[in-house]
């Protein structure tokens, strides 16, 4: 099952991008409630509204890709803005100024993001597209596990100094742009593009469409920001310098798991692998809520990795399969704002619940809003079938 050589190169890119950006991103929930002095409520915030602002951002990006027939310049775009925030991270000295770094970090995942997946599925055949994007996914989680690493083993180096540690995030997110702009390649110019953005488009998409739109937002409402892990791995007592080490262990089976499961959706394992998904993020809420020491909270995280492998790729997919060919950026970013809009609810609903009630309140919430999803798709396969 061969793969093209542009969505090794675009993993690579996304490779080195999350490295930089998991580095500051292990570091960020702590720098901000230790460094900075702000509350939970305050965290959630922020994380809520740079993800939102990515998802929206992506609506346009991915109808501007459809409108030009192209979608590398956006995708040159989206990374340079994040690689030019990255110096801003060590600057701030304000929950404003930092968000103000989130912010434009964001809007540069927004730009690249649906112009990115259009790409793969613009240059990959329909039976292999779930390994095309389990490969890109996996690829960017081990930049998600390297990063975390970096930033544990400059964190022991610099003895504990963050600001200097996130400046060092700058290198990698360098060398994902130079890799960008010498291996990836757009491919055939596209005949069916539209003369220019057209919102239209968004009525044309079909019903089937809609309700992966309406599954991904349940899926993202059960699953808040994963700056509630490294809080909870400082709540539960593990020294600051290895905070990050949560995110490495979840990133870890993300990407065991992610291209397996791209494979698995390939041929034809959907259903079964939504619903362990769903059962995973339900485990991993109740491990984690329950969790009362380093061991604990690591097996919680694991099951957490679980659940994004097995799900992330297979929404990808499935956008893509159900979406026609002149209207996959548009419907690549309408699907990632709806996610977003749930994000942004679900992680200020975290923190408000963490603030009023404490760690535990927030994962027993989640794991009632996927038990509820996972209810829905019950019923849903018991209606239609397989």
């Amino acid at each position: 099952m061969k793969v093209p050589g542009t969505v090794w190169a675009l993993g690579v890119v996304s490779l080195f991008m999350d490295v930089s950006s998991e580095l500051v991103h292990s570091l960020l929930p702590v720098y901000m409630t230790t460094v900075l002095g702000v509350g939970m409520v305050a965290v959630g915030l922020v994380e809520g509204v740079a993800e939102a602002t990515a998802s929206i951002v992506k609506v346009f990006s991915g109808t501007l890709s459809d409108a030009l027939g192209r979608r590398k310049p956006l995708l040159v775009l989206g990374y340079g803005l994040a690689a030019l925030s990255k110096p801003l991270f060590p600057l701030a000295g304000s929950v404003a100024l930092l968000l103000g770094a989130r912010f434009m970090d964001r809007i540069g995942k927004g730009i690249r993001g649906a112009p990115r997946d259009a790409l793969i599925a613009d240059i990959t055949p329909p039976e292999t597209r779930g390994a095309a994007y389990g490969l890109r996914q996996a690829l960017d989680t081990i930049g998600a596990v390297v990063g975390p690493l970096a930033a544990i083993a400059l964190m022991l180096a610099f003895a504990s100094q963050i600001r200097s540690v996130l400046w060092l995030a700058v290198l990698p997110a360098a060398l994902s742009v130079a890799v960008l702009l010498l291996f990836v390649r757009e491919g055939a110019a596209r005949e069916n593009r539209h003369e220019r953005p057209s919102w239209r488009g968004i009525r044309a998409l079909p019903q089937a469409y809609w309700a992966i739109v309406g599954l991904g937002a349940v899926l993202t409402l059960a699953r808040f920001s994963e700056a509630f892990l490294v809080l909870r791995a400082q709540d539960v007592g593990l020294a600051l310098a290895f905070v990050p080490a949560v995110l490495v262990a979840m990133n870890v089976v993300y990407t065991a798991v992610a291209y397996p499961a791209g494979v698995a959706a390939d041929r034809g394992h959907r259903r079964a692998l939504l619903f362990w998904g769903l059962a995973a993020l339900i485990a991993a809420d109740l491990v984690l809520a329950a969790s009362a020491s380093p061991a604990l909270l690591f097996a919680g995280v694991t099951l957490w990795g679980v659940h994004m492998g097995l799900t992330q790729g297979l929404l990808s997919k499935l956008v893509a399969d159900a979406s026609p060919p002149a209207l996959r950026g548009t419907a690549f970013g309408v699907f990632h704002l709806v996610s977003g809009v749930a994000l942004l609810a679900a992680s200020l609903l975290a923190g408000g619940l963490w603030s009023a009630w404490g760690a535990a309140a927030t994962f027993y919430a989640g794991a009632a809003f996927t038990a509820v999803a996972l209810a829905g798709l019950a019923r849903m396969q018991a209606k239609g079938g397989s």
